[in-house]
């Protein structure tokens, strides 16, 4: 069946064509396994909470008739503003709008939140653009430019709210315009389409413009929400759709609600917060964590942007999701919200989730993989700018930047075929990962450290989980031994000057902050010949002597590199091309909407050549016994690059088969 929604029906209808829902949901308290709710142009000013899942066979799917024409929005427009003072208007706000959920005395807070807790989920915008809140009203009228946001230009634009009574007051600084005259609005709505109840699965969503809502802060021990999310279901797919401007995250893939276990840590205090992630994990077995159940979600083709915490969330409600070609880009830009769960992409139990032909820029981070990466694959996306600009300051509780950071997983984790142009290429906090024809002209860092704890001089090791292949049951727990990495066939290039190293604390975990770009950071890992030798296997088993091989480091495998501009080749590598000699340079080129690399690397490639990698070449990662493999368990042979160009018997290193293809629009 087909069921119609058009906001600008004259009357309230039955979902025909004829005489259609004024509201979404109103189709979404009907709509049954088989049906399509069919959403003409218009901007609809609800929350929808699907109540009916669909079927594999059957989907519930949602569409906007015209693409982006249907704008679902957590947003009133205010049009009653009176003159306070100087450039400073106010408006008054009865608290009923609001229901049980006022953003203007919601706070951001919670675990793993490192900024002060004084900013509120609601917000301003002005034209589509969300201004700066403020802490007094006496700031919200100097309208003085916040130095730590990446757009200082706009960060003059202010806001402010209290209460008085039963009214929420909300002065705001529009720098000279009258906002009677502007498109202003303010957030009202936590969400705009999201489930209340778990298990509404496979719903497909396609189209919208969804913006502007009063989400909360998602960290992975605590309910996640998000603008759109399958809450806690399977088989959603999101695509087609552009998402902007929610306080904290855009989609969330989704997290169980748990009372016991939600924010324990800001709650009760009395555990880490390390030790609620791994309660969050077992917890999740009671909730229904199977992959017969939850995930398997798609988020394709969305473009994303202009939110405040993430782009895209998800804690184990993520596994075995497949996100592709989506552009995301300007989350975090304000710099007003700091923690640990900030990035374009932030995934915990990333298990089996491939994250493919994505666009990531301007971000605080681009991709982020925390805890129990295992199966992930990180594939032929284009990184650039997820850095701070010169000469801007890091604001309280914020985080370090980097196109990839994986963290505290035991693999294997994959990153092929990208193209990653930040000052950071990966912060490698981690074990078990594999990169394979990538081009990057950042550094590894946090290599060896990011993973423990010192508390009163006593070493705190955060053991994480791992899982039985390809399903998320626990197999065991450990801590992260560091190495057990492959890097076959990148090109690095040292980008930008290189200082010495430096240790910083960051979360609380002592991270090494590498700038000199290349495999030479890893000079102290062991080969695999030198690694397995110490276990005697022709000999029978001491537990007491062989104690201390069990925790230390991992082996390394690293071959067929291109180093150039003074990058630094790991002293176990056979080899490899290192040019110090020649000058390359790597520029990103937008010239209407469309991105080209302009290079003269392939210049100085010459004949270098290296065979084509295999699953087998790469092995298992060594905690989970689990291969570089397709989360299907099939092998991957990387004879595609970038662009999906076949590599033919031999290949050159990095993400391109050839020197043509790399002159190609590569988004």
């Amino acid at each position: 069946m087909i069921i119609y929604v058009n906001c600008t029906a004259p009357k309230e209808g039955n979902g025909r064509k004829e005489t259609p829902y004024k509201h979404i949901n109103d189709a979404a308290k009907v709509a049954r396994p088989g049906d399509e709710v069919i959403v003409a142009p218009g901007i609809y000013r609800e929350y929808v909470d699907p109540v009916f899942a669909g079927t594999e066979e059957a989907r519930i799917i949602y569409r906007s008739e015209e693409p982006l024409g249907a704008i679902i929005t957590g947003a009133e427009k205010v049009d009653h503003w009176d003159l306070y003072e100087g450039n400073v208007w106010v408006c008054r706000i009865d608290n009923g709008v609001f229901a049980d959920y006022n953003p203007y005395t919601t706070m951001i807070g919670g675990d793993w939140y490192f900024a002060p807790v004084i900013r509120h989920t609601g917000a301003v915008y002005l034209n589509d653009r969300q201004l700066y809140e403020t802490e007094t009203l006496e700031e919200c009228i100097k309208g003085e430019v916040y130095k730590p946001s990446w757009e200082p230009e706009w960060s003059v634009y202010k806001w402010y709210t209290e209460q008085d009574g039963n009214e929420t007051v909300i002065y705001a600084n529009f720098q000279g315009k009258n906002p009677n005259e502007e498109n202003v609005e303010i957030n009202v709505r936590r969400n705009c389409f999201m489930p209340s109840k778990t298990g509404i699965d496979y719903i497909t969503f396609r189209g919208f413009n969804v913006n502007k809502a009063a989400t909360t802060w998602a960290p992975p021990a605590a309910y996640q929400d998000g603008m759109i999310g399958p809450h806690w279901s399977k088989g959603w797919i999101i695509e087609d759709c552009e998402i902007s401007n929610s306080k904290c995250c855009g989609i969330s893939l989704g997290k169980y609600y748990d009372e016991e276990n939600d924010h324990y840590f800001t709650h009760k205090h009395v555990k880490s917060p390390t030790q609620m992630e791994r309660d969050a994990v077992c917890r999740g077995q009671y909730h229904g964590w199977l992959k017969e159940k939850v995930g398997s979600h798609i988020v394709r083709r969305c473009h994303i942007h202009h939110c405040e915490q993430t782009g895209i969330v998800g804690r184990m409600g993520c596994v075995f999701s497949l996100i592709e070609d989506n552009h995301i880009h300007n989350i975090n830009n304000m710099q007003q919200l700091g923690g640990a769960e900030i990035s374009g992409i932030k995934l915990h139990a990333a298990i089996d989730v491939v994250m493919r032909r994505n666009h990531i820029h301007h971000s605080t981070m681009g991709i982020w993989c925390d805890w129990q990466a295992q199966g992930t694959r990180i594939s032929q996306n284009l990184l650039h700018d997820n850095y701070t600009p010169d000469g801007t300051p890091m604001a309280e509780g914020a985080m370090m930047s980097q196109d990839i950071f994986v963290e505290v997983g035991h693999g294997p984790t994959l990153i092929d075929n990208n193209i990653m142009l930040s000052k950071a290429s990966v912060r490698i906090a981690t074990e078990g990962v594999a990169c394979v024809h990538n081009l990057i002209l950042g550094a590894f860092t946090s290599v060896g450290g990011g993973t423990d704890n010192i508390v009163n001089g006593i070493n705190q090791p955060r053991y994480t989980p791992y899982h039985i292949r390809h399903r998320t049951e626990v197999a065991g727990f450990m801590s992260i031994l560091h190495g057990d990495d492959r890097f076959y066939n990148n090109i690095f290039i040292q980008n930008w000057p290189a200082k010495k190293a430096k240790a910083k604390k960051d979360m609380g975990f002592e991270m090494q902050e590498n700038e000199v770009v290349g495999t030479q950071i890893f000079d102290e890992y062991p080969t695999y010949e030198e690694w397995i030798k110490n276990f005697e296997l022709d000999q029978p088993a001491d537990m007491m002597k062989l104690a201390q091989y069990h925790f230390s480091y991992l082996p390394v495998w690293v071959n067929g590199n291109v180093y150039f501009n003074g990058a630094k080749a790991c002293k176990n590598e056979k080899s490899n091309l290192i040019d110090t000699k020649s000058k390359v340079k790597v520029e990103l080129i937008e010239k209407d909407g469309k991105y080209f690399l302009k290079t003269n690397l392939y210049k100085y490639l010459a004949d270098f050549k290296n065979g084509i990698i295999n699953s087998d070449i790469l092995g298992y990662a060594f905690e989970p016994e689990q291969r570089f493999e397709n989360p299907d368990g099939t092998s991957i042979t990387f004879n595609e690059d970038f662009l999906g160009e076949h590599r033919g018997l031999a290949t050159i290193p990095g993400p391109f088969a050839s020197e043509e293809e790399a002159k190609k629009q590569i988004w």
